[in-house]
């Protein structure tokens, strides 16, 4: 009986309860980038022309190897370098799956 004390006091302690199964569970959530079809590619540039600083967009984005959909106010577009800033954030056009003006 003693033994089975001084062994057991050695294996892993879970702190976190839940905290294993939820690194598990992101694991197999991870998505990969959708490549747009040309004409897919199309609606979206002709979408993006459209939109000026100051429009709310509800805009569907990739991020941290996922799809997340968020209603954002444009603070400024960079043509150039292809970005959407917003107010605490931006997005690279590339990671654009859709976005429209709310």
């Amino acid at each position: 009986m003693r033994n089975d004390f001084r062994a057991k006091q050695f294996l892993p302690f879970d702190s976190l309860n839940g905290f294993y199964e939820m690194i598990l569970k992101c694991d197999e959530e991870v998505h990969d980038k959708i490549k747009l079809s040309e004409d897919s590619s199309d609606i979206l540039n002709r979408k993006l022309k459209l939109i000026k600083k100051g429009d709310r967009v509800l805009v569907k984005y990739y991020y941290n190897l996922d799809y997340v959909e968020s209603i954002l106010t444009v603070k400024k577009i960079d043509i150039a370098f292809r970005i959407i800033y917003f107010n605490n954030s931006k997005i690279f056009f590339d990671d654009i799956l859709d976005i429209d003006i709310v």
